[in-house]
C-alpha cells in the first residue's frame, strides 16, 4: 500500500505541474517550443528524460538479464555518443526558427516534401507513444496487481492530461523532475539489490564469463547499428529536435546537448547492474523464478519488490514510470505539433488563428493518446524492438535531406522526394524480410539508398534558388 501511495502522489504531482504550466501558455509558440526560452540545464534535463524511456530502463534490465548481459550498457552509451555528435549541428537546428521538422522540409523544399515527411514522422511517434504506455503499464501491473488493460488506461490518461494542458513547457518541467526520479530511483535500488544477493562477487560467480563482457552479448554489429539509428533518428525526430528549437540561443543548444550526453554516461550502467543482479538472484534461488514467468521485462519490478523497503520501492517505481512517461509525453506532443502545424494549418485551414492552431494541437494530442492506448492494449512485441523499428522508419529517408539541407545549396525538391520515398520504402522492405542487405539492419539499406538518390537527383535537378535559406511562411 505504501508503494502505491508514493506512485499515486507522483502521478497527481505530474497533473498539477501540467495545470501550472497551462497558466504560462499565451500562444502556440509557447505551447510547441516553450517560447524558445530553454537554458542549457533545462534543455539537458528534458533531452535526457525524453530519450531515457521504457527501452532505456525496463528494456535494458530485460536485455541484461537475458542474452546481452553487461553489454546491454551500449543501448544507452550509444545515446551519449549521439548527443555529442548532435551538439555540432545544434546551432543550425536552433537558428532555423521553425516549430517542427516537416515545417523545415516545407519551407526549404516545398509543399510535397512537407506533407510526406509530416505523415512519415507522425506514424512512428504514435508507435513510440504506445511503447512507453506499455512500459509504464508493466510497472503498475507488477506493483498493484491490476489488470494490464487497466494499467494502460491509467497511464494513458495521466500522460495525456498533463501534456495537453501545458505543451512543451509542461513537458519540460515534468521532464526535469522525472530525470532526477529516473536516475535517483534506479541508483537507490543498486545497494539494496547488491546486499540481497550477497555482493558483486556473488553476482559474477553466478553467471558465465561472457555475460560480463563489455561487447560480447550485444556484438559490435548491434552497437554500430544502435549508434547509427540514434544519430539519424534523433537528428530528425520531432521529440528530440523540438528541444533544440526551444533553446534560448545557440550556446544553450550546444551546452544542453553535451550535458545530456554526460547524464546518459552516468545512467547507462545502472539498469545493466540491476539486470545482472536479478539474474544472479534467480540462479541462487533468492528470488522466485515464477516472478519472471511473464517475461524478462518484469525483472526490474520483481527485483525491487523482493529487495527494497516499501517507500524506496515506491520511489523507484515512480522513477521508472517517469522514464516511460517522459518519453510518451514528448512523442505525443511531437505528433500533435506536426498535425496542427503542418497538416491542419497548411492544408485544412490556412487562415487559422494562433489560438485555433493551439486548440487543434491539443485535440490531436488527445487522439494520438487514444491511438497509443489502443496499440498498447494489443501489443505483444519487445519494447526495444518496437522502438528500434519506429526510429528506423522515420530516419531512413529524411536524415540526409534534413541535415545536408542546412549546408548544401544544391539540395532540391527532386532530391528530397527521391530520398524520402526510396529510403523509407527500403527500410520497410528489409524489416518485412522482403529483401536482404548483407544481413544488416534495415537502417543501412534505407540510408544507403537515400544518400545515393538524394545526391543524384540534387545534381540532376538542383535547387534553382541556390540557397539554404528557408522560404517565409
Amino acid at each position: 500500500m505504501v508503494v502505491i501511495s508514493v506512485v499515486v502522489v507522483y502521478l497527481l504531482g505530474m497533473v498539477a505541474i501540467g495545470w501550472y504550466a497551462s497558466k504560462k501558455i499565451e500562444s502556440n509558440e509557447d505551447f510547441m517550443v516553450a517560447g524558445r526560452r530553454l537554458g542549457p540545464v533545462m534543455m539537458a534535463g528534458t533531452l535526457a528524460a525524453t530519450e531515457i524511456g521504457g527501452g532505456s530502463s525496463l528494456g535494458v534490465v530485460e536485455k541484461a538479464y537475458g542474452s546481452w548481459g553487461f553489454s546491454a550498457v551500449w543501448y544507452v552509451l550509444a545515446m551519449a555518443v549521439t548527443f555529442v555528435i548532435l551538439s555540432f549541428f545544434a546551432p543550425k537546428l536552433r537558428n532555423a526558427m521553425v516549430k517542427t521538422v516537416p515545417e523545415y522540409f516545407r519551407r526549404r523544399y516545398g509543399d510535397a516534401p512537407g506533407i510526406i515527411t509530416a505523415i512519415i514522422m507522425m506514424l512512428p511517434l504514435i508507435g513510440l507513444t504506445a511503447a512507453q504506455f506499455i512500459a509504464s503499464a508493466v510497472i503498475l501491473e507488477a506493483m498493484t496487481l491490476w489488470s494490464y488493460s487497466t494499467c494502460v488506461l491509467v497511464v494513458s490518461v495521466i500522460v495525456t492530461v498533463y501534456a495537453v494542458l501545458g505543451g512543451l513547457w509542461s513537458v519540460t518541467l515534468t521532464d526535469f523532475i522525472q530525470m532526477f526520479l529516473i536516475v535517483g530511483g534506479m541508483f537507490l535500488a543498486v545497494p539494496y539489490a547488491l546486499d540481497a544477493v550477497g555482493g558483486w562477487e556473488v553476482v559474477k560467480a553466478s553467471m558465465p564469463a561472457e555475460k560480463l563482457s563489455f561487447t560480447a552479448g550485444i556484438g559490435w554489429g548491434t552497437i554500430i547499428s544502435l549508434t547509427i539509428i540514434y544519430i539519424t533518428s534523433f537528428a530528425v525526430g520531432q521529440e528530440a529536435v523540438q528541444r533544440y528549437y526551444a533553446a534560448k540561443d545557440e550556446k544553450a543548444a550546444v551546452q544542453g546537448s553535451l550535458i545530456a550526453s554526460g547524464i546518459y554516461v552516468i545512467f547507462a550502467f545502472i539498469p545493466v547492474i540491476l539486470g545482472l543482479i536479478a539474474f544472479a538472484m534467480v540462479e541462487q534461488g533468492k528470488m522466485d523464478p515464477e516472478l519472471m514467468a511473464r517475461g524478462a521485462k518484469y525483472a526490474l519490478p520483481s527485483l525491487a519488490m523482493a529487495t527494497m523497503p516499501s517507500v524506496l520501492a515506491g520511489f523507484l517505481f515512480a522513477g521508472i514510470i517517469s522514464a516511460t512517461m517522459s518519453s510518451a509525453d514528448s512523442n505525443m506532443l511531437g505528433a500533435g505539433s506536426i498535425f496542427a502545424n503542418d497538416i491542419y494549418r497548411v492544408y485544412l485551414h490556412k487562415n487559422a488563428s494562433d489560438k485555433q492552431i493551439l486548440r487543434v494541437t491539443q485535440m490531436s494530442m488527445v487522439v494520438i493518446g487514444l491511438a497509443g492506448l489502443l496499440i498498447a492494449w494489443a501489443n505483444t512485441q519487445s519494447i526495444i524492438a518496437l522502438l528500434m523499428f519506429s526510429m528506423t522508419l522515420r530516419a531512413g529517408g529524411a536524415f540526409f535531406p534534413y541535415i545536408v539541407g542546412h549546408y548544401w545549396k544544391k539540395a532540391s525538391w527532386a532530391g528530397v522526394m527521391a530520398s524520402v520515398i526510396v529510403g523509407s520504402t527500403a527500410v520497410i522492405l528489409v524489416e518485412q524480410k522482403l529483401v536482404s542487405f548483407f544481413g544488416l539492419e534495415p537502417i543501412f539499406l534505407g540510408l544507403a539508398s537515400s544518400a545515393v538518390v538524394f545526391v543524384l537527383f540534387c545534381n540532376l535537378f538542383p535547387n534553382s534558388e541556390n540557397t539554404v535559406e528557408l522560404k517565409p511562411e
